[in-house]
This record gives structure tokens, sequence and C-alpha cells, in this order.
């Protein structure tokens, strides 16, 4: 990509457009907007509200770096920009933790509807999106975050004290050596060995592999949980994130462990993306 000492805003869009999309990502244009907008330290609205806006002195090298992060290296534009947005919130993310995805946020849905003062883990927390925006969103809640990575959980306590959000963070391997809860939401690494060679260069070159992959079947860690969860009867609701058609193994999985109510919730795509379970005996 190719940028002048300055140059037009619309011309800076144009020619990182052209780069984006010859590198094969699927938004170019979002992703040279947004680029661009963190670059001047405006909202992306503005690029297009403000004509008097240019690309000069430091910003010029600085786009150009981050384009090509985004085209060559394939970098995601969240891991460039150092932010994304998750439902009312604004994460600081980095390679520490997966970035934060749109489906994911229908674990947040389905602990909104929790008794008030119910006692909520976010188990595998990575960034600590789905306990912040639980705390912000029903601050009656007693809302803990764990995981086996302590990056991920430095980067979780990070996010609170920018959000200013009172949360209990946890050194933990899934459920070992952890206190009693009422409910537990998860996004776990579900993704089938098989599977990496299929995914996209954002997320095989840059997010943590222990945070996306579970085995030949991408079962292990679910496997695993349903198993701790079998001798946890204080666990009355559970919501879990999976892959694409494991719905039906899992629900088996859940009525193993004597849930009693099992319901799916599905994506955007209609993908059964989320199981429930809970327990009422």
């Amino acid at each position: 990509m190719a940028i002048d000492s300055a140059t037009t805003i619309r011309e800076a869009l144009q020619s990182a457009i052209t780069a984006i999309a010859a590198a094969g990502c699927e938004t170019p244009r979002l992703d040279a907007e947004l680029l661009l907008a963190h670059v001047l330290g405006v909202g992306r609205e503005q690029l297009l509200t403000e004509p008097g806006l240019a690309v000069a002195g430091p910003a010029v090298r600085a786009f150009q770096d981050a384009v090509r992060r985004r085209a060559v290296e394939r970098e995601p534009v969240a891991y460039i920009t150092g932010s994304r947005g998750f439902r009312r919130i604004d994460l600081i993310v980095d390679r520490r933790a997966l970035v934060p995805r749109p489906e994911t946020e229908l674990l947040v849905d389905a602990g909104l509807g929790l008794p008030a003062g119910a006692r909520v883990l976010d188990l595998g927390t990575g960034s600590g999106a789905i306990a912040l925006a639980l705390k912000d969103e029903r601050p009656d809640l007693n809302v803990s975050g764990s995981d086996i990575s302590a990056g991920a959980l430095a980067l979780a306590e990070a996010n609170a004290a920018h959000l200013f959000l009172d949360v209990q963070w946890l050194h933990a391997d899934l459920l070992s050596e952890l206190g009693e809860f009422d409910a537990i939401l998860c996004n776990p690494p579900y993704v089938a060995e098989s599977e990496r060679a299929r995914l996209a260069p954002e997320i095989v070159r840059h997010e943590p592999a222990q945070a996306l992959f579970a085995g030949l079947d991408g079962l292990a860690v679910i496997r695993a949980l349903f198993a701790q969860l079998a001798e946890r009867p204080d666990v009355r609701f559970l919501a879990l994130e999976v892959g694409a058609g494991q719905a039906p193994t899992v629900a088996e999985f859940a009525r193993a462990a004597r849930f009693d109510a099992i319901r799916f919730e599905r994506d955007l795509a209609r993908i059964q993306r989320v199981v429930i379970a809970e327990r009422h005996r």
C-alpha cells in the first residue's frame, strides 16, 4: 500500500481497501475504516462527516504499518487497535485471549434471566468479556471469572479496572478447587484438531491455541467439564457455547450429568450455538 506524505481520507481508505481485499480478508472496507479511525484517534463516523481530516505526518507510517499487519500478517483488527466492543462495553484485547465474538453474547443473554444474587462463574473467561458484560447489565449478580491462563486473567483484571466493574478472578483448571456456584457460563475450546487447516489465518496465526482446540473431536474440554459437573449439584444452571453440529452430543453429556431441562439457542447463522442446561431436582 502506497500513501504519500499527506493524503485525503478517501485516498488513504481506497488504497488500504485494495490491499486488504487482495489479501483475502472478508471485510476490507470495515477493516480499513477501523484502522484509520484508530490511527487518527477519531470515531469511525468522523471519517465520513469531517471532510477536513487528512492522513499526514506520523499517521502516514502508522496507517501503513496497521494495514501491513492486517493484509500481510493477517492479524485481527482488534489486536491491532487493542480494543473490541462487546455488548455495551469496550474491552482491551490482545493475544493473551480470544477476540470476543458476537455469538458469545448469547451467553450473556442466558445469564440475564438468573435470579437476583445468584453466584455466577464465567469459566474460561479469557478477556473477561462474558463476566464483565453480565456484571455491567446485572450488577446484582455475584460474578466471578476463571481461567487456566495467568496471562488471560491479567487481561481480564485490566478490563475490570478499566470498566470499574467488580468481578472476582480465579486461577483454575475448569472447576478444580473452586467453591460453589449457582450458574456457569462458558465459552470453552471446541475446535477439533482436524479443523485447524480450515480456519482463517487470523485465528490460527494469532489467537491462543489453548483457547481454541480441544482434541480430535473438539469435545475434550467439554467432556471433562461435564465429568466434574456430575459431582457438582450446586450448579443448577449452565450455558455453554459449542461448535456447529456439537449441540446434540453436548445435550447427552448434560443428561448424563443429571441436568433435566435442556434447550438450544441459535446464532445469526441459525447454528445451535449455545446449550442451556438446568437442574430442577
